[in-house]
This record gives C-alpha cells, sequence and structure tokens, in this order.
C-alpha cells in the first residue's frame, strides 16, 4: 500500500456510508426480492455503523478497531 493510511478518513468514510444506507430509499421491488434488499440493507447498515464508530489505532503496521458493543444506558 503506498503512502500512509489516514484511518480517520476512513472511519469517516464508514459512517458515509451508514447514513447513505439509512437514506437511501426501497426500489420497486415486491415479494421475496423486496425483503431481501431490506434485511441487506439492515446488515450493511449496521457494519457501517459499527466500524464508523470504532476507535482505531495504527501502531507498528497493524489496524486495531476497537468497538464497544456495550448497551448504552437509557438517556432522559
Amino acid at each position: 500500500m503506498s503512502g500512509e493510511l489516514d484511518v480517520d478518513a476512513m472511519l469517516e468514510r464508514f459512517r458515509a456510508r451508514a447514513k447513505a444506507v439509512r437514506q437511501r430509499g426501497i426500489p420497486p421491488v415486491e415479494g421475496p426480492d423486496r425483503k431481501r434488499f431490506v434485511d441487506q440493507a439492515r446488515v450493511d447498515y449496521m457494519d457501517y455503523a459499527m466500524v464508523g464508530d470504532a476507535r482505531a489505532s495504527l501502531e507498528d503496521g497493524i489496524l486495531t478497531l476497537r468497538i464497544d458493543l456495550r448497551p448504552r444506558p437509557d438517556r432522559d
């Protein structure tokens, strides 16, 4: 890989992808295809959002992503 990896920019791209999945419409499909599309969008959003929320470190050429999966406390 040429150049230095910009980890912050990478995480921002994942946040942007999560937002795009949330904002995209459902194409005019019906039945099982519609369900598959919706299910895939749900998985895509979850994957992109988790990586986008990660804390990243790059040390000695090893990229480490820490993702806190603990439930957040209720907010008033």
